[in-house]
């Protein structure tokens, strides 16, 4: 059975299509997709991602206890930012990419995907023992509303009285908005300048119907899921399960450069991510692009000439750009800007061309 967001109504009476998301019942749009995208893109989108996990850490070994469990240097961030990184296992295979927010000297936030949240939340408590902090998964009781978009800025200036001129990218500050305290942060899985404002879950309607009314004017729209891919997509943003995933370490997907062997602490994966650094990946996360209206889409093979070199990860249309947009893992001698590749589509060698991410970037 899946689990409704607090805002499951406010949702049903927009006439939302749902669908099952890592086992939440979630907006995969309200109208038209391609018209959330280009409200993103051109003006601002409203979303519901209540769905994803939200793990506190509080106490004053808070900050080691996550250098030891992610592998990045969270003891080093400042109070108001915030980072992302990953955890993996002991193996260097990726179990999740997160952002971690230091909301105060010893107080983090970590925010995991909706299909990791459990997993994310036992493994941080199982890596805590032995220092002194308390891990609280407060994902239920949590609602993550978001608007993104380059009339963002002014829509949340309407609603709180934070001082956005000195809040910049992952950075995060406490405010109020509908009467109510949550948490501001300009972060966001779009491409675009955006915030995601986090409350408490029985004040989700609220904030959401305030945001609304801020936006009415700007052309704000409210967006699903479907939209959320390919905006996500078209910035050339890694999705877990797709482009990550336990099978992988993060030099495998070309973000090594999240894993901090400089910190002073050990931890979780260290030593397999140091022999997985020494030797290059057999294949490589590129962007591939082609004509036409056939996309290329997850698990279709990616062929030089005859011979399969590669699988398609994510895959769509792009609105923004008006053709289709892929992401693929290639051998590394395949990875030149300009390389010429088939996918085949529903058993059609469609011609690709690899290009450098993100396929999309704003101005």
């Amino acid at each position: 059975m899946s689990t409704s967001s607090p805002l499951h109504d406010v949702h049903a009476a927009l006439g939302a299509s749902f669908t099952d998301f890592a086992g939440w019942s979630m907006p995969l749009r309200y109208g038209s997709e391609l018209a959330e995208h280009r409200a993103v893109r051109e003006a601002a989108g409203l979303f519901d991602l209540s769905h994803m996990g939200e793990i506190e850490l509080t106490g004053p070994e808070a900050g080691r206890a996550l250098d030891y469990a992610l592998v990045g240097n969270l003891s080093g961030l400042k109070v108001g930012r915030a980072r992302y990184t990953m955890i993996c296992d002991a193996a260097g295979g990726v179990l999740d990419d997160l952002v971690v927010y230091r909301l105060g000297e010893d107080h983090f936030m970590v925010v995991a995907n909706a299909s990791n949240s459990d997993l994310v939340a036992g493994e941080l408590r199982s890596r805590a023992e032995g220092f002194t902090v308390e891990v609280d998964d407060r994902s239920r009781n949590c609602a993550l509303v978001a608007c993104q978009g380059p009339r963002s800025a002014g829509i949340i200036g309407r609603v709180c009285d934070a001082d956005l001129d000195t809040l910049t990218y992952y950075g995060s500050v406490p405010t109020r908005v509908a009467g109510h305290d949550v948490l501001l942060a300009r972060t966001g899985y779009t491409g675009e300048d955006g915030f995601e404002v986090f409350a408490q879950a029985e004040h989700a309607t609220d904030v959401w119907a305030a945001l609304t009314g801020a936006g009415e004017a700007d052309g704000l729209l409210p967006a699903g899921l479907a939209a959320r891919d390919t905006l996500r997509l078209e910035a050339g943003m890694p999705l877990y399960g797709n482009e990550l995933s336990a099978d992988m370490s993060p030099f495998d997907a070309g973000l090594g450069r999240v894993v901090k062997f400089d910190k002073a602490a050990d931890f979780v994966g260290r030593a397999a991510l140091e022999e997985r650094a020494k030797n290059p990946a057999d294949h490589k996360r590129v962007g591939l692009t082609s004509e036409g209206r056939r996309a290329p889409r997850h698990g279709y093979p990616v062929l030089d000439g005859d011979t399969p070199v590669g699988t398609v990860t994510s895959g769509a249309l792009s609105p923004t750009l008006g053709h289709p947009i892929a992401m693929a893992y290639v051998p590394p001698a395949l990875t030149e800007p300009g390389t010429a590749l088939f996918v085949d589509v529903r058993g059609k060698a469609q011609p690709v061309e690899v290009v450098k991410l993100p396929f999309y970037k704003r101005a």
